[in-house]
């Protein structure tokens, strides 16, 4: 598969590389595994040292990367590096006469080898980055350990970095562009349920597009298969974030993705305090986000929680309340209930679908829902532009007889009593206007 959508990336990287052949500069790439880190960093550099962190022994680790970057810079490295620090500082020196890219990928991976590697290093890069010529682009995809190496204020690199990129999923645009390049006759069903299932994540989309599974039958064969990469994936990528209490927060996810969105209606079903799960799902592993109804005060204690990532709402919905059937390889029995339930499931990922086109125009300075109290009056969309005092409100539905445009004004009546001066535009959007 072609490398697709990050130009903006692309010309941050470079140009931080132009400005580190004056002094060393550190950049931060952060994202979820499987979101196209590293594939971005090899089309950004072609010339660099890649160092990957795997958890192993610290002299054998570092005799791994000495080979890497003899062979890369064309250099004999004299004497040997039983420590990582020694190697960096060696590395630090040789940037001064010769100017390279350094990249060290799962960067986070070192607290597990030995964590004095950051206070260390941060003592070294102070001391020569001034003199030294270092593109130093540090990669990590537990999002929780590295916000707390290079965001909280005690730690020793805080605020070393010069640059940040939080490497996000691929826009509904590019994944439009994807199905037209690849599979140009393609059905809004087919956008719909390759949105669904991919969510975006660059790895999946390459699974997906080189099994040339782009109808919702195929993609959903794919993810259903024994050998399939999807079936472990929650778990694979979630158990290390999560460590031993993972149970309670896989608990918390599989109930969001059934639509059990509030907290009280979570914690009666669960029969305690989930509180502190869902501010670390949130703050922590951004897993998680809140949805309150547009206009609420900052106050206010109407809220939901919605899982971020498509992939990962599917995945608790489907495989993990299903794991009975999957552990003795019933696939047929999950692909039934995915068929009988995914008109349903996949109304409200359309909702998502199209607040994402309507950020992308550009065209509001607020979008959001709308409910109130007992969720009464549940508006799916409303987006404001408050410069040209305007408001468009809509119903989404698969089907698109479905929608009632008076009934959507009647349950408009509280939300525009305040916005008597706005135009207000009430719109339908359903599986045909993708």
């Amino acid at each position: 598969m072609k490398f697709y959508n990050r130009e903006k990336e692309l010309k941050n990287l470079h140009d931080i590389q132009t400005l580190s052949i004056s002094s060393s500069k550190m950049s931060v790439i952060v994202g979820r595994r499987r979101i196209g880190k590293t594939s971005l960093i090899k089309q950004a550099y072609k010339d660099k040292v890649y160092l990957f962190v795997s958890k192993k022994n610290e002299a054998l680790l570092c005799e791994e990367f000495i080979s890497i970057v003899s062979n890369t810079l064309d250099i004999k490295i004299h004497g040997s590096f039983s420590s990582f620090i020694k190697l960096f500082e060696y590395l630090m020196e040789l940037s001064i006469i010769q100017p390279f890219t350094l990249v060290i990928d799962e960067f986070q991976e070192f607290i597990h080898i030995n964590s004095s590697i950051y206070s260390d290093m941060q003592n070294i890069w102070d001391q020569y980055k001034d003199n030294g010529k270092m593109n130093l682009v540090l990669s990590g995809s537990i999002y929780s350990l590295m916000k707390k190496i290079f965001e909280d204020k005690k730690e020793p690199l805080f605020g070393r970095a010069n640059n940040k990129i939080h490497l996000k999923a691929f826009t509904i645009n590019t994944l439009e562009e994807i199905l037209k390049d690849n599979y140009p006759q393609y059905t809004k069903a087919d956008l719909l349920s390759f949105y669904i299932f991919a969510g975006g994540v660059a790895k999946y989309v390459e699974i997906l597009v080189d099994k040339q599974a782009f109808t919702y039958e195929k993609q959903l064969d794919v993810i259903l298969d024994e050998n399939s990469l999807f079936l472990e994936e929650g778990k694979n990528l979630l158990i290390e974030e999560f460590g031993k209490e993972y149970t309670t927060y896989f608990s918390i996810l599989s109930l969001i993705s059934s639509s059990k969105t509030a907290r009280s209606e979570m914690e009666s079903i669960l029969n305690k305090n989930i509180g502190g799960y869902l501010d670390r799902l949130e703050n922590e592993y951004s897993i998680i986000k809140k949805i309150k109804p547009i206009f609420a005060k900052d106050g206010s204690r109407t809220i939901k929680y919605e899982i971020i990532d498509n992939f990962f709402n599917f995945w608790f919905r489907f495989i993990y309340k299903n794991k009975s059937a999957i552990e003795i390889e019933n696939y047929e029995y999950v692909k039934n209930i995915v068929n009988r339930d995914f008109s349903t499931y996949s109304g409200r990922l359309l909702e998502k679908y199209f607040i994402e086109k309507l950020k992308l125009s550009n065209q509001f300075s607020n979008i959001g829902t709308y409910w109130e109290k007992g969720n009464q009056n549940e508006i799916d969309i409303v987006a404001v532009n408050d410069f040209e005092k305007t408001m468009l409100i809509a119903e989404v539905k698969i089907n698109p007889k479905k929608i009632d445009l008076k009934f959507l004004e009647k349950k408009a009546t509280k939300l525009i009593s305040k916005y008597k001066h706005y135009d207000i535009q009430y719109v339908g959007y359903s599986l045909e206007d993708l």
